[in-house]
């Protein structure tokens, strides 16, 4: 039976796109989500990686990982879902993946069961920012910041380039799972997306073993700013995006029809992702969540995303996982308590209902008269413990221009760098001896090392401190 475009579109319409629960645990912004047969992995700006389990989206207990100094920019499962690999500012990589891209223009193959690096080669003079493997895994593509593709074999030949892919720069690219064979050629289907505010499908086809052409099939024009994330879905059928608008897009991926248009962020959508079991999708933002969606037909999923809503909203937070601590609940309190090991005085809090406002309030005298707490020694650990808290917590809401790009957390020796920017005198000097004289921000040679304090900023953030 033939099915018409406009019937297609019907069918694809009567996908319901759902809201089941939104992860709040990150304390910077999200930079990448990734799924696994049971997992859900998300990366972020705070260092940290977190891993949940896709039943009822509650944290592992080994979760966080941090194993990185700096911020993380993605993380990916090996396909079997055995293994997680990371990459961060740090200039590692943790559990080693077989290609990763670098701001300094070269691109490292490695072979994942030695761990050893295969190869490594300058590709081009811009930062390499997105890279992905065809799902036969012998071919892979880059883009990169002067907005070319291009297509590299596993001996980094490269087979093709698309210039000026995107105006101003490729953000992320993404293949499809599935591939046609025809003779003696080989079609895939990739996306990329870009700071020209759009998304592209492409047909990349690879004729014998060295002939490689791509095509441009779709051109997608449902957000209004930069597209920073794109995934096909595991059955190849859902394209979705994510854009500087603070839009979510679901498109029809065969013939580009837009579905969905999403509003439930708050800031830049950075990042996106499809589960390869179930019917789950996960966004990340730089306003420090996850929303976790369920794609369903529409007669059939409203009942099953209610539950699933209830289950994610219903699992019980560590006291860390909330963003302020002026919004934790008397649970969130002891479990804070346990965390950091004053079991001792779980009951107490529990007689006197201590939630997270009266937490902050708490003072020698309080804890003496009001809980009963004898010991002096235990009432300073508790304070002690408290204004650690306060202190660790200070920076989550700050103005960004009060934030280091490089660490993502307040400065407090703030000075300027030869590119006009300001970094935290520490975390600058370490990469200007890492990184060979280049600027974190714009990749471009430093003219001098030469760096002056800022002191009118440091003034700046002296006053904002004060009043948190």
């Amino acid at each position: 039976m033939l099915i018409t475009g406009k019937e297609r579109k019907s069918i694809y319409c009567d996908k319901m796109v759902s809201l089941i629960c939104t992860l709040q645990d990150h304390r910077d912004e999200v930079n990448w989500c990734a799924f696994s047969p049971t997992l859900l992995a998300t990366c972020s700006g705070d260092k940290t990686i977190r891993i949940y389990n896709t039943n009822d989206f509650s944290e592992l207990p080994f979760s966080p990982l941090s194993g990185h100094r700096y911020g993380v920019h993605c993380c990916s499962f090996s396909v079997c879902g055995t293994y997680l690999f990371t990459c961060s500012t740090d200039a590692l990589t943790i559990i080693w993946s077989m290609a990763t891209g670098a701001s300094d223009g070269t691109l490292a193959l490695w072979d994942f069961h030695s761990k050893k690096l295969r190869k490594s080669k300058t590709v081009t003079e811009a930062t390499v920012m997105a890279c992905c493997f065809t799902p036969c895994g012998q071919m892979f593509v880059t883009g990169c910041t002067s907005g070319d593709i291009k297509v590299w074999d596993l001996d980094m030949k490269q087979l093709y380039a698309e210039r000026d892919a995107h105006d101003m720069g490729v953000t992320c690219c993404h293949f499809a799972p599935q591939f046609h064979i025809d003779f003696s050629s080989v079609e895939f289907r990739l996306a990329s997306c870009g700071q020209d505010s759009q998304l592209k499908v492409w047909i990349v086809s690879q004729h014998g073993a060295t002939a490689c052409e791509m095509k441009l099939l779709h051109t997608l024009t449902g957000q209004s700013a930069p597209v920073l994330s794109c995934a096909f879905s595991s059955d190849g059928e859902l394209l979705v995006s994510g854009s500087v608008d603070k839009t979510v897009t679901v498109y029809n991926a065969s013939d580009g029809v837009l579905l969905h248009t999403l509003k439930r962020h708050e800031s830049f959508v950075t990042a996106c992702a499809f589960s390869p079991t179930l019917p789950w999708m996960a966004t990340g933002s730089m306003d420090k969540k996850v929303n976790v969606w369920r794609i369903a037909d529409r007669d059939s999923g409203q009942a099953q995303s209610r539950n699933l809503s209830c289950q994610g909203a219903g699992r019980k937070l560590s006291g860390h996982s909330r963003l302020l601590v002026s919004d934790w609940s008397e649970e969130d309190v002891l479990a804070w308590l346990s965390e950091e090991g004053l079991e001792e005085l779980v009951t107490t809090f529990t007689t006197n209902n201590i939630d997270g406002p009266e937490l902050l309030c708490l003072t020698k005298e309080t804890l003496s008269s009001e809980l009963s707490i004898e010991s002096v020694g235990l009432r300073g650990k508790v304070l002690r413990k408290v204004e650690a808290l306060k202190a660790e917590l200070t920076g989550l809401d700050a103005p960004d221009e009060f934030l280091c790009p490089i660490t993502r957390e307040v400065m407090k020796d703030p000075v300027i760098a030869a590119d006009g920017y300001s970094y935290e005198r520490e975390a600058i000097e370490s990469w200007i001896s890492a990184k060979n004289r280049s600027s974190p921000m714009t990749n471009l040679p430093l003219p001098t090392t030469l760096i002056m304090p800022n002191r009118s900023l440091k003034t700046a953030i002296g006053r904002w401190t004060a009043t948190q």
